[in-house]
C-alpha cells in the first residue's frame, strides 16, 4: 500500500531541502512588489525551521532589498564603521559591504589590508556576535558574480543539530554550567591573518557576552550560539577555554552538519538566521582576479535574549584601533 502523501504546510511558497536538517531553497515569491503578508508569514515559518532558506533570481536592488529586511525588524547600519572621513559606499546606511570591490569598482588585490581583515569572514562565525545587541537574520544579495567554478560559495552550519547530537556528559556539562562567552570582532580578525595584525590585542577592548547554550525562539530548540568571534568562556583557564569553543565548533561543523550554498546567478538571495546557524565565506580562484559584488542587510535580534549580558541601550564599537580602521578601507594600500 503506498504510503501518504503529506499536504505541504505553505500555501504561497514552495520548499525545496538542500540538506538533510536545514537549509531549504524557496520559490513563489515575488519580490517585483511589496511581498504579501501571508507570503511574508510563511518565509518566516521556513527560516523558522531551516534556519537557511536561499531564493534564486529575485532581481531585487538596493532598495527593494532594504525595504523586504526592514519586514523582518530594525535594521543595523554601518555609521559607526564611517572612521577617519570614509563615506558610505552604497546609497543605504543599512547595506553592509560583503564583496571585494573598492569605491572605484575596482578588483581588491589579495594583498590589501582588506583583504587581510576578510580572511576572518572565512572562520565559523554568526554575525554581529560582536555588538551588544547580536543579529537576527542576515540577508545577502548578490549583484555580481566571478565566473563558475572560480570559488565564492558560503558553508553553513546547523548548530541545533549540533546540539542534539553532542553526547549526553557534554550536554550535561553546558547545561549545568551554563557557560557565557566573551565576543571580539578583534579576535576573529587576528585569527584570520595573525601576522597582519600580530600587534592587535583584543584584550584592550571591551568584549560582549552571550550565553554559549541558548534556546532559538521561533522553533523552541536548543542551540549552540558559538562563533569564532567567541574570544573566551567565563570561568573556565585559557587553555580550558580554547579546548571547549575548539571541540564545539568541530562537532558543530562536521559534514553531516554542514551544506554548501551556491551562488548560481546576480539576484539570489540567501536569509539565515544567525541565532541558529553558523556560517562562513569561501575563497577561491576569483579573489584578486574577478568582480565579486555582495550586498547584505542585518537585522538586530529581538528576542528575549538578543542583548546578553550586556546592557540594553549600549552602542557598538567603531574600529577605534587604527590597523583594523585601515584594513576596513576599501581604497588602503598595503
Amino acid at each position: 500500500m503506498p504510503g501518504l502523501i503529506q499536504e505541504s504546510p505553505y500555501k504561497h511558497i514552495t520548499i525545496k531541502e538542500l540538506a538533510p536538517t536545514f537549509v531549504a531553497e524557496v520559490g513563489g515569491v515575488d519580490f517585483s512588489r511589496p511581498v504579501e503578508p501571508e507570503v511574508f508569514q510563511e518565509v518566516r515559518d521556513a527560516l523558522a525551521k531551516y534556519g537557511v532558506c536561499v531564493f534564486r533570481d529575485t532581481g531585487l536592488d538596493d532598495t527593494r532589498h532594504v525595504e523586504f529586511s526592514r519586514l523582518f525588524g530594525e535594521l543595523d547600519d554601518i555609521k559607526p564603521y564611517l572612521t577617519n572621513g570614509r563615506k558610505p559606499k552604497f546609497p543605504y546606511y543599512e547595506l553592509f559591504d560583503a564583496g571585494n570591490l573598492d569605491d572605484a569598482d575596482n578588483v581588491i588585490p589579495i594583498d590589501s589590508p582588506r583583504t587581510h581583515y576578510n580572511k576572518g569572514n572565512g572562520l565559523w562565525h554568526v554575525d554581529s556576535s560582536f555588538n551588544p545587541r547580536r543579529a537576527s537574520y542576515s540577508l545577502l544579495l548578490a549583484h555580481t558574480l566571478p565566473p563558475p567554478n572560480t570559488g565564492g560559495s558560503t558553508m553553513f552550519a546547523d548548530t541545533r543539530t549540533a546540539f542534539d547530537n553532542l553526547p549526553q556528559d557534554l550536554k550535561t556539562q553546558l547545561e549545568e554550567n551554563n557557560y557565557i562567552c566573551a565576543h571580539s570582532l578583534f579576535h576573529s580578525r587576528k585569527m584570520g591573518s595573525p601576522e597582519y595584525f600580530k600587534d592587535l590585542n583584543p584584550l584592550e577592548y571591551k568584549m560582549t557576552k552571550h550565553k554559549l547554550l541558548q534556546t532559538h525562539e521561533p522553533s523552541g530548540r536548543k542551540n549552540l550560539y558559538i562563533a569564532r568571534h567567541a574570544h573566551h568562556i567565563e570561568g573556565l583557564s585559557p587553555e580550558k577555554s580554547d579546548e571547549m569553543l575548539d571541540i564545539l565548533i568541530n562537532f558543530a561543523t562536521q559534514d553531516k552538519f554542514v551544506c554548501e550554498v551556491e551562488w548560481e546567478q546576480e539576484g539570489d538571495l540567501v536569509i539565515w538566521d544567525n541565532t541558529c546557524v553558523m556560517h562562513r565565506a569561501t575563497g577561491g580562484s576569483f579573489e584578486g582576479v574577478y568582480k565579486r559584488d555582495m550586498r547584505r542587510t542585518t537585522v538586530h535580534d529581538g528576542s528575549s535574549t538578543a542583548w546578553g549580558l550586556n546592557n540594553v541601550g549600549d552602542r557598538k564599537l567603531g574600529f577605534v584601533d587604527p590597523v583594523v580602521a585601515k584594513a576596513m578601507d576599501t581604497n588602503a594600500k598595503a
